[in-house]
């Protein structure tokens, strides 16, 4: 399953990822760590958003196929979050301004999530336990 956590930079979504990553028990990428690393080419164009999406999405989706994945990145509009294409969408909702002018003005909040954390969220492990229980939940069980 792909997971994605969004939201704003300084909401939460790394120490939320982190903390479920260690729950599920599975891979967790982190956007800023892969633009570093792997996406040096992208800027923040919307076209270069859109294609980091597409690339986290592939990642995830490697990944995916013997255990949950989980990215955690602003992906600030419906085209970024459908180049990712989340099987689980994790809104990371507690501030209404981010640290980045221009990720403020381009943030479209999503219509449709699976779990959202709002302003008076616990801590972020009793969050990813909640979280865990969902998706174990939702889980449905194949038979090869």
């Amino acid at each position: 399953m792909k997971i994605l956590i969004m939201g704003l930079p300084g909401s939460g979504k790394t120490t939320l990822a982190e903390c479920l990553a260690r729950e599920l028990r599975c891979s967790h990428f982190n956007a800023d760590d892969i633009r570093k690393h792997i996406n040096k080419d992208l800027g923040f164009s919307i076209k270069d958003r859109i294609e980091q999406a597409r690339r986290m999405g592939h990642l995830c989706e490697i990944t995916s196929k013997y255990a949950h994945a989980i990215a955690d990145f602003v992906c600030p509009t419906p085209e970024c979050r459908e180049a990712f294409g989340a099987d689980f969408l994790i809104w990371v909702d507690r501030i209404k301004v981010g640290r980045f002018e221009d990720t403020n003005k381009l943030f479209v909040p999503p219509i449709t999530w699976d779990y959202r954390v709002t302003p008076q969220w616990e801590m972020a492990q009793y969050e990813a336990e909640c979280i865990k229980q969902i998706i174990n939940k939702n889980r449905v069980a194949t038979i090869y």
